[in-house]
């Protein structure tokens, strides 16, 4: 059967010998292309929020989130065993035996880390600005399917994240890891991401970012991408050696209580601030 051969370029251009990365260019795309539909929000709804200083808040509470996100939950016999291993969270490089030092970047991310770190700068920025947390969640969320779209097209390109072994027609060979066709569960991820966030548009042209009653769209983001995140990663390999002989791996541990509290707030919205005031 003639699966799908994938081993595109990293590498899009250099610039004065500083590669510009597909990966880097899509996170790129993401925050800014989100930050332009909540722009596009609050001036439509005339909230006034301070959108400029909310996207750094966003930027940094996501990175941050998400960094010490993968090394805590996925890396901490490693990060938390010495001094200069821990320094490896915030420092991009490795420091050797021999006292030298390479640059390694910051690989390793988690999307669970990166909610976490957003919720908590957003709560900073709201705290700060005077501004209603709810309502920011929802303005912030009804962007972030579009930005995690464009992160996993991201993991496409540098074939990670894959799949399971499988013999579907568009299983993809990832050749920067082995010959083996997989399931390519990064565009399985980034095509629903894509359809919430489809969704969510369809139901804000329908009625109004208030009118499903404040925590709505946080709700229904969180719920949806993280009930199909837990039931995806029964195609995909694991991440680290130590999930192999667990029952569920990590992401889908971590899913589970941001999709509970997803349906508590998709509840909330809807029965006591929304839907049952509107019949």
């Amino acid at each position: 059967m003639d699966y799908i051969h994938w081993n595109p370029s990293l590498e899009i251009f250099s610039v004065c010998g500083t590669p510009i990365r597909w990966y880097g260019l899509l996170w790129a795309i993401g925050l800014l292309g989100s930050s332009i539909i909540v722009e596009k929000i609050n001036k439509y709804h005339k909230e006034h929020l301070l959108v400029e200083q909310l996207f750094y808040f966003c930027f940094v509470g996501v990175l941050a989130g998400a960094r010490i996100g993968h090394c805590v939950f996925y890396g901490a016999s490693y990060f938390l065993s010495s001094w200069s291993h821990f320094l490896e969270i915030f420092i991009p490089i490795r420091i050797l035996p021999t006292g030298d030092w390479i640059y390694t970047g910051y690989a390793g991310l988690a999307s669970h880390g990166g909610v976490i770190g957003l919720v908590l700068a957003l709560y900073l920025y709201c705290k700060i600005y005077k501004f209603k947390p709810l309502l920011v969640l929802d303005m912030v969320a009804f962007a972030a399917p579009f930005c995690a779209m464009m992160i996993r097209l991201g993991n496409l390109i540098n074939s990670e994240i894959i799949g399971c072994p499988t013999n579907v027609p568009w299983a993809f060979v990832f050749e920067r890891v082995d010959l083996v066709p997989r399931h390519p569960a990064q565009l399985y991820e980034a095509l629903f991401y894509g359809c919430v966030f489809v969704f969510g548009l369809f139901l804000y042209r329908k009625t109004s970012l208030k009118d499903m009653g404040t925590g709505f769209y946080f709700g229904y983001c969180i719920s949806t991408i993280f009930t199909f995140r837990f039931f995806v990663e029964f195609i995909k390999e694991v991440q680290e050696d130590f999930e192999s002989d667990m029952l569920l791996d990590m992401g889908q541990i971590l899913s589970v209580p941001l999709i509970v509290i997803g349906l508590y707030f998709l509840y909330t919205s809807l029965y006591k601030n929304g839907y049952s005031h509107a019949k």
